[in-house]
């Protein structure tokens, strides 16, 4: 799509705000054509060569009337400018934003946050930039076109010098393209790698601390700031050096004109008023001219940043940028509204099923009785990461109601893979997934509560109170909270929290130990009380015990519950029902830890402690 196309796309989706924008600035620009005209009028007057009878008092009136109707114009026009802008910023945003959160979870941004940060502000505000001085451009434009027409009626000569500018402004911003552009693109990148270098040392501050490495962290965010000080100084130099050729083009102009109306006026070919007209009008085409210069510039860096918010669809066409949206409207539905209706949805369907465990009942509204898990069943599931060609192949694994299934293997073997494919937070290339015989076609988006609910390797934790970390939205409904902080171990830690529930846990749950980190997010899965469990390496952060206690009180309070469960521990590994090795992406062997005990090494090595498997 290019960068024209993109504009065009932007205007189309309000074209009725966009249209009304530019009348309302096209008649703010436009309005200095009466007072020039009073202008001259008035000198002309003084001089004996007025052509109308008004009197000095009266074209004083008109001009204080078009001063005050211009500043009420110019006050709805900042009003409608930045409503348009405002529907084109959230338009921008919300379809990048609903791109992302479509993307399976583990790829859904090709850099880190905060680099995805930096796109969502700065290149959208790029882009709201240049549509919105498309506007002045043309207001400016009808502008000079009726003042060029008024101009040439009095002196041909005359009015060539004052637009001459304008076509060697034009050919200056054409000459400078391919280095504006380069210079752009590398200051957004050094800004976006500053601003994650940001996000990563407040998000790791413990494990600088304990690596000792804060001098090393210090000096590298040194050297990116460094790196941003020269692309931003490259870019504003470059940016300003336009501006100055622009500048000094129309001030060379307008000493030309100056000096040729002289020696007109001393000829008798010019009046006063004439001059006076030249004077008024000049002061608004040489603000075209170096308006027109600095649109044409913000066009070209907004090609850049279309660029870079295209880089964050990861491969998706650059036309879902400007899909069109509802963003709130009156008499419609907001996005965060529906949102909040489907949450609100999926908490209906997750109390109606922790209903149902409690009274071993007949299934209730909320999950129809054939949804519930009776089995899983997955074949030849296949996915590799792109950028090295490792990851898993033909995975086949089975799944029945109640089932406790272990995946174990050396570091790097592809366990975390495995069940992020699994669940869809990564797409995979092959393969199927049966849910009752069903087969699952959008695993992202049936894989979530109350059908399964998952906890990753690394806890991600927020700067909120321990209680919203754990029901993130959901209401505490017959006693979930408190079953899941038993069920996690977690209940003789909040008698040593001051405030409980209520403790704010830092950002990333920095206040926590990582074994409290660990159980808060299997606290936070298990309140949801899903028809399946996965666990990422839970109990990589609890010692023996607790990890003895947490599978205990699972099993205890929810004896009916289905697990796949990653984990190298001996905990785990001695309760499974079934046990899976991987090596290098592939099952090498499965059964159950006496079978695989006799006949596989890699197991041996493992159950002995060995976490190399080799």
């Amino acid at each position: 799509m290019s960068t024209f196309s993109y504009m065009w796309r932007l205007i189309r989706y309000r074209p009725g705000w966009y249209v009304f924008n530019a009348l309302v600035w096209t008649a703010i620009y436009l309005m200095p054509i009466v007072p020039g005209l009073i202008t001259k009028e008035f000198f002309d007057s003084l001089t004996g060569h007025a052509a109308t009878g008004l009197g000095t008092w009266a074209l004083v009136a008109l001009l204080v009337g078009f001063a005050l109707a211009r500043s009420a114009t110019v006050y709805l026009g900042f009003i409608t400018d930045v409503n348009f802008r405002f529907r084109m910023g959230m338009l921008l945003r919300r379809n990048v934003l609903e791109h992302i959160l479509k993307r399976p979870g583990a790829r859904a941004i090709p850099g880190s946050p905060g680099e995805a940060i930096s796109h969502f502000r700065d290149d959208v505000d790029q882009s709201e930039e240049a549509v919105s001085w498309s506007v002045d451009v043309f207001g400016m434009t009808c502008f000079a076109v009726v003042s060029c027409f008024i101009l040439l009626r009095i002196d041909a000569e005359m009015t060539t010098l004052v637009f001459l500018p304008l076509v060697i402004v034009i050919v200056a911003a054409q000459l400078a393209t391919t280095r504006l552009q380069k210079y752009r693109a590398a200051s957004r990148e050094s800004t976006a790698k500053v601003t994650e270098a940001i996000s990563e040392m407040f998000g790791s501050v413990q494990a600088i601390q304990v690596a000792g490495a804060e001098r090393r962290v210090t000096e590298r965010f040194r050297k990116l700031n460094d790196d941003r000080r020269k692309s931003m100084l490259k870019d504003k130099l470059m940016t300003e050096a336009l501006d100055s050729v622009f500048s000094n083009t129309v001030n060379l102009g307008t000493g030309l004109i100056l000096l040729l109306a002289g020696h007109k006026m001393r000829g008798g070919e010019f009046t006063v008023g004439d001059f006076s007209l030249f004077v008024y009008y000049l002061t608004f085409v040489t603000q075209f001219i170096s308006n027109f210069g600095k649109f044409l510039t913000y066009f070209k860096q907004m090609a850049v940043a279309k660029e870079r918010l295209t880089d964050l669809l990861q491969g998706a066409p650059a036309q879902v940028l400007t899909e069109a949206n509802t963003l709130g409207e009156k008499g419609r539905e907001p996005g965060a509204a529906r949102l909040r209706a489907n949450a609100s949805d999926r908490t209906e369907q997750a109390s109606a099923v922790a209903g149902h465990r409690m009274n071993k009942g007949p299934a209730v509204i909320g999950m129809a009785a054939e949804e519930r898990l009776e089995q899983l069943d997955v074949s030849g599931l296949t996915y590799r990461y792109p950028e090295t060609g490792r990851g898993v192949e033909d995975i086949r694994l089975h799944l029945r109601r109640g089932s406790f299934t272990v995946v174990t293997g050396p570091v790097g073997s592809g366990k975390t893979t495995l069940v992020r494919t699994l669940l869809g937070l990564l797409p995979q290339d092959s393969g199927t997934v049966l849910w009752n015989g069903r087969e699952v076609d959008d695993a992202g988006n049936f894989f979530v509560p109350p059908r399964s609910a998952y906890s990753a390797q690394v806890p991600r934790l927020y700067s909120d109170t321990l209680r919203e970390n754990i029901l993130l939205g959901l209401e505490d409904r017959g006693g979930q909270l408190e079953r899941a902080l038993h069920t996690a171990v977690l209940e003789e830690d909040l008698r040593h929290f001051r405030d409980g529930l209520d403790t704010v846990i830092g950002p990333r749950g920095v206040k926590l130990s990582g074994g409290q980190a660990q159980r808060t997010a299997a606290a936070r899965m298990l309140v949801r009380d899903a028809e399946l469990y996965v666990f990422d390496d839970l109990s990589s952060a609890l010692d023996v015990e607790t990890e003895q206690k947490l599978w205990e009180r699972l099993f205890a309070d929810r004896g009916d519950a289905t697990c796949l469960v990653v984990s190298h521990r001996k905990a785990a590994l001695a309760r499974a029902d079934h046990i899976l090795v991987l090596k290098d992406g592939r099952i090498e062997a499965e059964g159950t830890a006496e079978q695989l005990l006799e006949r596989n090494e890699s197991f041996r090595r493992l159950w002995s402690g060995d976490e190399s498997g080799s």
